[in-house]
């Protein structure tokens, strides 16, 4: 088919196709759905998707006729995803912090044993202190390589094999790397929203409906003409100043420094990043 036919089969798509396409998109990246976008690189589907709505945008004829439904609809989708990328990076910076302590947990465990194995000054206390910091398999695990005198016997090294794989377990952190990939995907995936629906969205002039309606809400002494900027895209910072700039615009750095903590083996002391 010549590009003119992909063109005029483009130009054809009615207004409840593209309604119904950002549902699917919505479903897709609402994290209650049970299918939900794993990764945006081998998922044509959902790039088709959001490619359809973004030409809908596009290459609507007569902008100011623009169908109301599709722009509330478009609008709410972008919102959503902006809304869906901040929590990401809340949870992000969350499993960061858990991969920090867990480290942590393991240079300490290291320690706790070797201070306990050869019954170190005040290794009776460190062997106390553990059951604030470990389970209970881990104190009880420690307290028969405390109270052992045969370092041969069975349990002596039942003991000693379990902690050594809780500190392993404990550096590697292989769950919060698979959950980081995870959210990583989903954020991707979120920041291909805002980047693609909302650059063509915000040239879009905010239907009448929506200005009247915000008008309504305003105070008295507010004049008409500061609403009708405000719900524009073009001045209205709230939602698209907030995907610009401080969300898709740190997308991709944020992607890398996910990427940079999983490569690191041992993260900086003190509260860095």
């Amino acid at each position: 088919m010549s590009k003119s036919g992909i063109v005029n089969v483009r130009m054809v798509i009615t207004e409840e196709k593209i309604l119904s396409n950002i549902d699917k998109v919505q479903k897709l990246i609402n994290p209650k759905s049970k299918k939900q976008i794993v990764q945006l690189d081998d998922d044509a589907y959902f790039k088709d998707l959001i490619e359809s709505i973004k030409t809908y945008l596009v290459e609507y004829p007569k902008k100011k006729n623009f169908p109301i439904s599709v722009y509330k609809a478009s609008y709410e989708l972008v919102e959503f995803a902006t809304n869906q990328f901040e929590e990401n990076t809340k949870k992000i910076e969350e499993l960061i912090r858990q991969r920090e302590a867990n480290i942590a947990l393991a240079v300490k465990l290291k320690e706790t044993l070797e201070t306990i194995e050869e019954k170190e000054d005040g290794w009776k206390l460190t062997l106390k202190e553990a059951s604030n910091n470990y389970t209970e398999d881990i104190v009880q695990a420690l307290t028969v390589v405390g109270k052992a005198k045969n370092k041969e016997t069975q349990n002596y090294q039942d003991a000693v094999k379990l902690i050594n794989a809780r500190i392993v377990n404990l550096e590697s952190n292989l769950h919060i790397e698979i959950d980081m990939e995870r959210i990583e995907d989903r954020s991707k995936a979120l920041s291909y929203i805002g980047i693609e629906i909302a650059d063509a969205l915000k040239l879009i002039p905010a239907p009448v409906e929506e200005i009247k309606e915000t008008v309504a809400k305003a105070e008295e002494d507010v004049m008409q003409e500061a609403y009708v900027q405000e719900t524009t895209f073009e001045v209205k910072p709230t939602l698209w100043q907030r995907i610009k700039e401080s969300k898709i615009g740190r997308a991709i750095r944020y992607a890398f420094r996910i990427r940079i903590v999983l490569d690191v083996p041992t993260l900086p002391e003190g509260k860095k990043e």
